[in-house]
Protein backbone atom coordinates (compact mmCIF):
# COMPACT_ATOMS: atom_id res chain seq x y z
CA UNK A 1 0.00 0.00 0.00
CA UNK A 2 0.96 3.69 -0.97
CA UNK A 3 -0.38 6.58 1.32
CA UNK A 4 -0.65 9.76 -0.71
CA UNK A 5 0.92 12.53 1.44
CA UNK A 6 0.08 16.23 1.32
CA UNK A 7 2.94 19.22 2.70
CA UNK A 8 1.50 22.23 3.93
CA UNK A 9 4.26 24.85 4.43
CA UNK A 10 7.11 24.12 2.15
CA UNK A 11 9.92 26.39 3.69
CA UNK A 12 12.57 25.26 5.93
CA UNK A 13 11.41 22.42 8.08
CA UNK A 14 9.73 20.86 5.34
CA UNK A 15 12.62 21.33 3.04
CA UNK A 16 15.14 20.15 6.35
CA UNK A 17 13.55 17.07 7.66
CA UNK A 18 10.31 16.07 6.04
CA UNK A 19 10.49 16.24 2.93
CA UNK A 20 13.54 15.10 2.12
CA UNK A 21 12.93 11.60 4.95
CA UNK A 22 9.65 10.81 3.33
CA UNK A 23 11.66 10.93 -0.11
CA UNK A 24 13.28 7.87 1.24
CA UNK A 25 10.22 6.00 2.24
CA UNK A 26 9.10 3.56 0.27
CA UNK A 27 5.30 2.86 1.06
CA UNK A 28 4.20 6.80 0.59
CA UNK A 29 3.93 9.43 -2.17
CA UNK A 30 4.33 13.03 -1.41
CA UNK A 31 1.07 14.40 -4.64
CA UNK A 32 0.59 17.37 -3.08
CA UNK A 33 2.18 20.52 -2.06
CA UNK A 34 0.61 23.77 -0.21
CA UNK A 35 2.48 26.67 0.19
CA UNK A 36 0.91 30.59 0.67
CA UNK A 37 4.06 31.40 -1.74
CA UNK A 38 3.56 29.61 -4.69
CA UNK A 39 6.80 29.45 -6.06
CA UNK A 40 7.75 27.35 -2.97
CA UNK A 41 5.37 24.93 -3.29
CA UNK A 42 6.34 24.75 -7.02
CA UNK A 43 9.81 23.96 -6.03
CA UNK A 44 8.79 20.89 -3.81
CA UNK A 45 6.79 19.57 -6.07
CA UNK A 46 9.62 19.90 -8.90
CA UNK A 47 11.96 17.96 -6.19
CA UNK A 48 9.89 15.84 -4.11
CA UNK A 49 6.35 14.96 -6.20
CA UNK A 50 4.68 12.35 -8.43
CA UNK A 51 4.83 13.68 -12.09
CA UNK A 52 0.99 13.87 -11.38
CA UNK A 53 1.36 16.18 -8.23
CA UNK A 54 -0.74 18.90 -7.70
CA UNK A 55 0.39 22.70 -6.32
CA UNK A 56 -1.96 24.50 -4.16
CA UNK A 57 -2.07 28.24 -2.26
CA UNK A 58 -4.70 27.23 -0.08
CA UNK A 59 -4.72 24.43 2.23
CA UNK A 60 -8.83 24.05 2.25
CA UNK A 61 -8.70 23.60 -1.59
CA UNK A 62 -5.84 21.23 -0.88
CA UNK A 63 -7.99 18.81 1.76
CA UNK A 64 -11.08 19.20 -0.69
CA UNK A 65 -9.49 17.72 -3.80
CA UNK A 66 -6.29 15.90 -3.09
CA UNK A 67 -8.23 12.94 -1.55
CA UNK A 68 -5.25 12.50 0.62
CA UNK A 69 -4.38 9.75 3.38
CA UNK A 70 -1.55 11.59 5.22
CA UNK A 71 -0.89 15.28 5.80
CA UNK A 72 2.48 17.21 7.39
CA UNK A 73 1.95 20.33 8.54
CA UNK A 74 5.09 22.67 8.39
CA UNK A 75 3.62 25.98 9.06
CA UNK A 76 4.16 28.96 11.55
CA UNK A 77 2.88 28.24 14.68
CA UNK A 78 -0.63 30.27 14.65
CA UNK A 79 -1.94 27.90 12.06
CA UNK A 80 -0.85 24.57 13.41
CA UNK A 81 -4.07 24.30 14.77
CA UNK A 82 -6.71 25.25 12.56
CA UNK A 83 -4.62 22.95 9.74
CA UNK A 84 -4.32 20.23 11.27
CA UNK A 85 -7.83 19.78 12.52
CA UNK A 86 -8.97 20.23 9.18
CA UNK A 87 -6.75 17.81 7.91
CA UNK A 88 -7.97 15.30 10.33
CA UNK A 89 -11.30 16.14 9.54
CA UNK A 90 -11.14 15.29 5.93
CA UNK A 91 -9.93 11.99 6.98
CA UNK A 92 -5.88 12.70 7.05
CA UNK A 93 -3.70 11.25 9.55
CA UNK A 94 -1.61 14.10 10.74
CA UNK A 95 2.05 14.98 11.24
CA UNK A 96 2.26 18.56 12.59
CA UNK A 97 5.95 19.93 13.17
CA UNK A 98 6.62 21.08 17.15
CA UNK A 99 5.23 22.64 18.83
CA UNK A 100 2.00 21.06 19.44
CA UNK A 101 0.24 24.56 18.65
CA UNK A 102 0.86 28.14 20.44
CA UNK A 103 -1.60 27.97 22.61
CA UNK A 104 -2.46 25.08 25.06
CA UNK A 105 -6.78 25.44 24.12
CA UNK A 106 -5.29 24.89 20.57
CA UNK A 107 -3.73 21.75 21.20
CA UNK A 108 -6.45 20.35 23.09
CA UNK A 109 -8.51 21.03 20.42
CA UNK A 110 -6.83 18.97 18.29
CA UNK A 111 -6.70 16.11 20.58
CA UNK A 112 -10.41 16.50 20.67
CA UNK A 113 -10.43 16.63 16.56
CA UNK A 114 -8.19 12.87 16.46
CA UNK A 115 -10.35 11.31 18.86
CA UNK A 116 -13.24 12.24 17.35
CA UNK A 117 -12.70 11.56 13.77
CA UNK A 118 -10.47 8.51 14.60
CA UNK A 119 -7.32 9.41 12.73
CA UNK A 120 -3.48 9.41 13.85
CA UNK A 121 -2.15 12.47 15.29
CA UNK A 122 1.68 12.76 16.15
CA UNK A 123 4.08 15.64 16.59
CA UNK A 124 7.35 16.47 14.93
CA UNK A 125 9.86 15.94 18.06
CA UNK A 126 12.73 13.87 16.35
CA UNK A 127 14.98 14.16 18.87
CA UNK A 128 13.50 11.16 20.60
CA UNK A 129 14.65 9.47 17.59
CA UNK A 130 18.18 9.93 17.73
CA UNK A 131 20.55 6.82 19.01
CA UNK A 132 21.19 8.32 22.94
CA UNK A 133 17.55 9.49 23.23
CA UNK A 134 16.51 5.61 21.91
CA UNK A 135 18.80 3.92 24.58
CA UNK A 136 18.33 6.24 27.55
CA UNK A 137 14.71 5.71 27.17
CA UNK A 138 14.87 1.87 27.14
CA UNK A 139 17.23 2.41 30.50
CA UNK A 140 14.52 4.38 31.88
CA UNK A 141 11.60 2.05 30.83
CA UNK A 142 13.47 -1.16 32.80
CA UNK A 143 13.77 0.50 35.55
CA UNK A 144 17.89 1.07 35.93
CA UNK A 145 17.58 4.50 36.91
CA UNK A 146 15.07 4.05 40.05
CA UNK A 147 12.73 6.31 40.39
CA UNK A 148 13.71 9.81 38.69
CA UNK A 149 12.63 12.60 40.94
CA UNK A 150 14.95 15.53 39.31
CA UNK A 151 15.57 16.12 35.90
CA UNK A 152 17.24 18.97 33.74
CA UNK A 153 16.09 19.92 30.20
CA UNK A 154 18.72 21.75 28.24
CA UNK A 155 17.95 24.27 24.89
CA UNK A 156 20.98 26.64 25.68
CA UNK A 157 22.47 28.46 22.67
CA UNK A 158 25.44 31.39 23.20
CA UNK A 159 24.66 33.16 19.99
CA UNK A 160 22.36 31.51 17.30
CA UNK A 161 18.90 33.66 16.73
CA UNK A 162 17.56 32.57 14.13
CA UNK A 163 17.06 35.74 11.62
CA UNK A 164 14.65 33.75 8.76
CA UNK A 165 11.21 33.44 8.60
CA UNK A 166 9.16 34.54 11.39
CA UNK A 167 11.00 32.88 14.21
CA UNK A 168 11.16 36.51 15.63
CA UNK A 169 7.53 37.12 15.09
CA UNK A 170 5.71 36.22 18.68
CA UNK A 171 2.35 36.56 17.28
CA UNK A 172 3.13 34.03 14.55
CA UNK A 173 4.89 31.88 17.16
CA UNK A 174 3.76 32.55 20.35
CA UNK A 175 7.06 32.84 21.76
CA UNK A 176 11.32 32.40 21.37
CA UNK A 177 13.59 30.05 21.71
CA UNK A 178 11.56 28.52 24.46
CA UNK A 179 8.61 27.32 22.47
CA UNK A 180 11.41 26.97 19.73
CA UNK A 181 13.83 24.80 20.92
CA UNK A 182 13.25 24.79 25.12
CA UNK A 183 10.33 22.43 23.37
CA UNK A 184 12.65 19.72 22.33
CA UNK A 185 14.86 19.35 25.72
CA UNK A 186 10.85 19.22 27.84
CA UNK A 187 9.45 16.79 25.52
CA UNK A 188 12.66 14.34 26.03
CA UNK A 189 12.87 14.90 29.83
CA UNK A 190 9.18 13.94 30.11
CA UNK A 191 9.27 11.23 27.89
CA UNK A 192 12.67 9.90 29.95
CA UNK A 193 10.64 11.01 33.48
CA UNK A 194 7.46 9.20 31.54
CA UNK A 195 5.85 11.55 33.80
CA UNK A 196 2.92 14.08 32.31
CA UNK A 197 1.41 15.26 35.16
CA UNK A 198 2.73 18.81 36.41
CA UNK A 199 1.41 20.21 39.30
CA UNK A 200 2.53 23.90 39.34
CA UNK A 201 4.94 26.00 37.42
CA UNK A 202 7.25 29.25 37.91
CA UNK A 203 9.36 30.77 35.44
CA UNK A 204 11.07 33.45 33.60
CA UNK A 205 11.41 34.89 30.54
CA UNK A 206 14.11 37.45 29.76
CA UNK A 207 14.92 39.98 26.48
CA UNK A 208 18.50 41.83 27.64
CA UNK A 209 19.94 40.64 24.76
CA UNK A 210 17.44 41.38 22.02
CA UNK A 211 18.03 44.74 21.64
CA UNK A 212 21.83 44.60 20.95
CA UNK A 213 22.68 46.16 17.49
CA UNK A 214 24.80 44.40 15.22
CA UNK A 215 25.24 41.71 17.05
CA UNK A 216 27.11 38.56 16.94
CA UNK A 217 25.40 35.66 15.58
CA UNK A 218 25.84 31.97 14.13
CA UNK A 219 23.28 33.72 10.70
CA UNK A 220 24.28 37.45 10.92
CA UNK A 221 22.77 40.52 13.74
CA UNK A 222 19.33 40.35 13.88
CA UNK A 223 17.04 43.27 14.01
CA UNK A 224 15.92 44.59 16.98
CA UNK A 225 13.06 45.93 16.06
CA UNK A 226 11.96 42.64 14.67
CA UNK A 227 13.15 40.84 17.97
CA UNK A 228 9.61 40.73 19.43
CA UNK A 229 9.78 37.32 21.40
CA UNK A 230 12.07 36.41 24.57
CA UNK A 231 15.49 35.88 24.00
CA UNK A 232 15.89 33.30 27.11
CA UNK A 233 13.81 31.61 29.38
CA UNK A 234 13.94 29.57 32.24
CA UNK A 235 11.63 27.42 34.02
CA UNK A 236 10.87 25.10 37.48
CA UNK A 237 8.25 22.41 37.35
CA UNK A 238 7.20 20.57 40.45
CA UNK A 239 4.66 17.19 39.47
CA UNK A 240 2.26 15.81 41.22
CA UNK A 241 4.06 13.04 41.99
CA UNK A 242 6.60 15.19 43.92
CA UNK A 243 9.47 15.25 40.79
CA UNK A 244 10.60 18.27 39.64
CA UNK A 245 12.42 19.22 36.19
CA UNK A 246 14.60 22.52 35.40
CA UNK A 247 14.17 23.62 31.87
CA UNK A 248 16.40 26.18 30.60
CA UNK A 249 16.20 27.90 27.20
CA UNK A 250 18.34 30.55 24.76
CA UNK A 251 19.26 31.50 21.80
CA UNK A 252 21.15 34.23 23.17
CA UNK A 253 23.02 34.10 26.53
CA UNK A 254 26.23 35.19 28.06
CA UNK A 255 27.37 31.29 28.61
CA UNK A 256 29.39 28.76 27.71
CA UNK A 257 27.70 26.02 29.28
CA UNK A 258 25.84 25.34 26.08
CA UNK A 259 23.51 22.32 24.87
CA UNK A 260 20.72 21.90 22.77
CA UNK A 261 17.91 18.70 23.13
CA UNK A 262 19.75 17.32 25.99
CA UNK A 263 18.15 15.96 29.26
CA UNK A 264 19.83 15.10 32.72
CA UNK A 265 18.46 12.89 35.13
CA UNK A 266 18.37 11.93 38.43
CA UNK A 267 17.06 8.42 39.99
CA UNK A 268 16.82 6.89 42.91
CA UNK A 269 18.91 4.04 41.72
CA UNK A 270 21.23 6.01 39.10
CA UNK A 271 21.38 9.21 37.19
CA UNK A 272 22.25 10.20 33.48
CA UNK A 273 23.11 13.06 31.11
CA UNK A 274 23.74 13.65 27.83
CA UNK A 275 26.43 16.82 28.61
CA UNK A 276 29.72 14.11 26.91
CA UNK A 277 28.05 12.30 25.14
CA UNK A 278 25.76 9.62 26.90
CA UNK A 279 26.93 8.94 30.97
CA UNK A 280 25.44 7.33 33.05
CA UNK A 281 26.00 7.13 37.14
CA UNK A 282 25.62 5.38 40.13
CA UNK A 283 27.17 3.47 43.18
CA UNK A 284 28.05 -0.34 42.95
CA UNK A 285 28.92 -2.04 45.90
CA UNK A 286 29.90 1.03 47.75
CA UNK A 287 31.75 2.42 45.42
CA UNK A 288 30.42 4.94 42.98
CA UNK A 289 30.80 4.62 38.95
CA UNK A 290 30.56 6.19 35.66
CA UNK A 291 30.01 4.70 32.03
CA UNK A 292 30.12 6.00 28.81
CA UNK A 293 27.84 4.48 26.55
CA UNK A 294 29.84 3.70 23.31
CA UNK A 295 26.96 4.72 20.61
CA UNK A 296 28.86 4.44 16.99
CA UNK A 297 30.04 1.15 17.76
CA UNK A 298 27.08 -0.83 15.84
CA UNK A 299 25.77 -2.21 19.19
CA UNK A 300 22.21 0.27 18.84
CA UNK A 301 20.28 -0.94 16.38
CA UNK A 302 16.45 0.03 16.68
CA UNK A 303 15.01 0.56 13.21
CA UNK A 304 16.84 -1.98 10.49
CA UNK A 305 17.89 0.31 7.50
CA UNK A 306 17.12 3.26 8.70
CA UNK A 307 20.44 4.55 9.58
CA UNK A 308 21.39 6.99 12.23
CA UNK A 309 19.52 10.15 10.57
CA UNK A 310 16.70 10.57 13.41
CA UNK A 311 14.23 12.31 10.90
CA UNK A 312 14.61 9.40 8.74
CA UNK A 313 13.61 6.96 11.76
CA UNK A 314 10.83 9.68 12.63
CA UNK A 315 9.68 8.97 9.08
CA UNK A 316 9.60 5.40 8.88
CA UNK A 317 8.19 5.00 12.66
CA UNK A 318 5.21 7.40 11.48
CA UNK A 319 4.52 5.80 7.98
CA UNK A 320 4.52 2.58 9.62
CA UNK A 321 2.62 3.44 12.53
CA UNK A 322 -0.59 4.40 10.19
CA UNK A 323 0.06 1.26 8.14
CA UNK A 324 0.34 -1.14 11.08
CA UNK A 325 -2.62 1.01 13.36
CA UNK A 326 -0.54 1.15 16.10
CA UNK A 327 0.29 4.40 18.54
CA UNK A 328 2.46 7.10 17.16
CA UNK A 329 5.67 7.11 19.20
CA UNK A 330 5.25 10.93 19.68
CA UNK A 331 1.65 10.42 21.16
CA UNK A 332 -1.01 14.18 21.11
CA UNK A 333 -1.72 13.57 24.57
CA UNK A 334 2.42 13.98 25.65
CA UNK A 335 2.73 17.04 23.13
CA UNK A 336 -0.03 18.69 25.00
CA UNK A 337 1.28 18.47 28.49
CA UNK A 338 4.43 20.04 26.72
CA UNK A 339 2.39 22.86 25.17
CA UNK A 340 0.84 23.52 28.86
CA UNK A 341 4.07 24.10 30.50
CA UNK A 342 5.54 26.17 27.96
CA UNK A 343 2.60 28.22 28.48
CA UNK A 344 2.85 28.04 32.24
CA UNK A 345 6.11 29.37 32.16
CA UNK A 346 5.38 32.37 29.83
CA UNK A 347 2.32 33.21 32.01
CA UNK A 348 4.35 32.67 35.44
CA UNK A 349 7.01 35.19 34.01
CA UNK A 350 4.37 37.37 33.17
CA UNK A 351 2.47 37.53 36.35
CA UNK A 352 5.30 36.75 38.52
CA UNK A 353 2.92 34.01 40.24
CA UNK A 354 3.38 30.15 40.36
CA UNK A 355 0.74 29.05 37.18
CA UNK A 356 -1.02 25.59 38.63
CA UNK A 357 -2.26 23.16 36.29
CA UNK A 358 -4.61 20.70 36.23
CA UNK A 359 -6.96 22.23 39.13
Amino acid sequence: MVLKIGVIGCGGIANGKHMPALAQVEEVAMVAFCDIIEERAVAAKEKYGTEDAKVYTDYQQMLAESQLDVVHVCTPNNAHAPISIAALEADCHVMCEKPMAKTPEEARQMVVAAKRTGKKLTIGYQNRFRKDSLYLHEVCQEGALGDIYFGKAHAIRRRAVPTWGVFLDEEAQGGGPLIDIGTHALDLTLWMMNNYQPKFVVGKTYRELAETKNAANAWGPWDPEKFTVEDSAFGFVTMENGATIFLESSWALNTLDVKEAKTSLCGTKAGADMNDGLRINGEDHSLLYEKQVELETGGVDFYDGAGDDPSLIEAKSWISAILNDTEPVVKPEEALVVTEILAAIYESSKTNQPVYLNK
